[in-house]
């Protein structure tokens, strides 16, 4: 692999995406995700994915304009935000939903990146999530088309806990605030959020960086992601690294004088 990582476009580094690929997109909320990439995404026209992340923008950005234009066939997150179209396409069973506790996808998508196949957690235990019959998808009456399998448990000194398996995509795409040409990485404050994990559960991790640096300019202990995690390494505009959108903005009124 070429040390020098940068590829020159971000619809260059995603034009091995196929039809029916999986992709972990890190994120939260809106805030830390890679929305150069998933618009990059949308142009190069594949369909059918199955996606992995914390939850899927809203209606209008982020992972949002891939649902909208009806790219996505399964989606793995912990919450459906703002996204009036993600719940319509689950309700009417338009798509396949896998919801699982906030904790155990970020566990999962650290095993997955740690060569872990599995682990026991006791998140879910005694709910759908480990019996099973969680609504993955639903029929056009309303009733499940899909329920989730039961997992296995297993009872450690007194205490029972759920078998759940370590997530690894075919593509990762992340955001990172300063990134260098070895790929490594930085995550300003709240944006490290599921990047560092999802860049680590990719077989191939597809990093867009607000600001690019030579080798060397990033202190050891700086760095959050270490560039064995990824491949392809895509340089923002001052235009685009400045595009950030709140998923919600709340403000207080003003004080009386």
């Amino acid at each position: 692999m070429a040390l020098d990582k940068v590829v020159p476009s971000p619809h260059e580094a995603v034009s091995d995406i196929v039809d029916g690929a999986s992709i972990a997109v890190g994120g939260f909320g809106l805030c830390g995700i890679p929305s150069v990439l998933i618009g990059a995404v949308l142009d190069h026209g594949v369909t059918d994915l199955s996606v992995v992340s914390n939850n899927c923008g809203v209606d209008e950005w982020g992972l949002g304009v891939l649902l909208f234009a009806r790219r996505i066939a399964r989606m793995t997150s912990s919450y459906v935000g703002e996204n009036k179209e993600f719940e319509r396409q689950f309700l009417h069973g338009e798509l396949e939903v896998e919801l699982i506790p906030q904790g155990t996808l970020a566990e999962r998508l650290r095993a997955g990146g740690s060569g872990i196949p599995a682990f026991y957690t006791p998140a879910g235990v005694g709910t759908q999530v480990a019996d099973g019959g969680m609504p993955w998808r639903y029929g056009p009456d309303g009733s499940i088309a899909l329920p989730s399998p039961p997992k296995e448990t297993r009872e450690f000194d007194g205490r029972e806990y759920v078998l759940e398996r370590g997530i690894v995509t075919d593509f990762a795409l992340v955001r990172a605030s300063v990134g260098d040409r070895h790929g490594n990485l930085v995550f300003d404050k709240s944006t490290r959020n599921f990047n560092p994990l999802v860049a680590m559960a990719g077989r191939v991790t597809v990093a867009e960086v607000e600001r690019l640096v030579e080798p060397g300019e990033l202190k050891p202990d700086d760095i959050h992601t270490p560039g064995v995690f990824v491949q392809r390494v895509v340089p923002l505009s001052p235009e685009q690294a400045a595009e950030k959108r709140i998923e919600r903005r709340t403000v207080s009124a003003p004080k009386e004088s």
